[in-house]
């Protein structure tokens, strides 16, 4: 998988598991990484921050809601649309682009960005940097960029099962999961029950890196790790934690 145009995960959130995403996050959760962005980043009234593949906006509008200005992009049509009107209906300032990640066409330069709700794991090395140096590149001297992630090799490789299923809200879901190798990736299909009875199949790849590797690609694009946490509460990451919050700073 050298490019985006062969990207199996483009389509992932086409169908169903759009909605089911939405169901399965957290109350509350949001709010809290909102606040753990804000202060992490130091961004305030008026900053300017990105969030690159926003999916359906949590982050973006609830930013936004702060007075803090986003760009959100996303490849799905139907996710702008939504940030879209429910910018408009409270005339927040978010400006909205249904771009894919791996081309977007950034022409501002922000104070910070942000890649959440395990994105980043969508894309192969040469690719994920590719991503990286264009956030870099649009991001001010010490700017800092916020991936969010569970397919890290630290926590997959605890976590790892092959099957496993669960609700998210009344949807039902189905995971059937592949370790590979070469480059190291897990492969999975999940089948979505939604609460009407209709069933959909959708497959996707997360690619897995070590925090190591990762700060490796984070230096080719001009960024260094800063901290790594465990919740947005600025728990201190440790080995088998269910998820990651790295925050890289540009260098100067």
């Amino acid at each position: 998988m050298s490019s985006s145009s062969s990207n199996i995960n483009n389509t992932f959130f086409e169908g169903t598991y759009q909605f089911a995403w939405k169901e399965s996050i957290p109350a509350g959760l949001t709010e809290t990484e909102a606040d753990f962005i804000q202060e992490i980043s130091s961004i305030k009234n008026d900053s300017k921050i990105l969030d690159i593949m926003c999916g359906y906006g949590r982050h973006a509008l609830e930013l936004a809601k702060r007075g803090i200005r986003v760009t959100a992009i996303d490849n799905l049509h139907s996710y702008i649309d939504e940030i879209k009107s429910k910018a408009a209906d409270q005339n927040l300032p978010v400006t909205a682009i249904q771009q894919d990640a791996l081309h977007a066409k950034l022409d501002d330069v922000y104070d910070a960005a942000i890649c959440m709700g395990n994105s980043f794991a969508f894309f192969n090395r040469a690719d994920a940097i590719k991503i990286l140096k264009n956030i870099s590149d649009h991001l001010k001297p010490s700017g800092v960029l916020i991936i969010n992630s569970w397919m890290i090799a630290e926590v997959a490789i605890k976590h790892f099962k092959e099957k496993d299923w669960h609700y998210a809200g009344d949807y039902k879901c189905m995971l059937e999961y592949r370790y590979c190798l070469h480059p190291s990736r897990i492969e999975s299909e999940q089948t979505i029950i939604s609460p009407n009875g209709d069933v959909e199949t959708v497959q996707g790849v997360d690619y897995i890196f070590t925090l190591d590797e990762l700060e490796l690609m984070f230096n080719e694009a001009g960024l260094k790790t800063k901290e790594v946490y465990s919740t947005p509460r600025k728990k201190k990451f440790s080995l088998g934690d269910g998820r990651v919050y790295i925050v890289a700073e540009k260098i100067e």
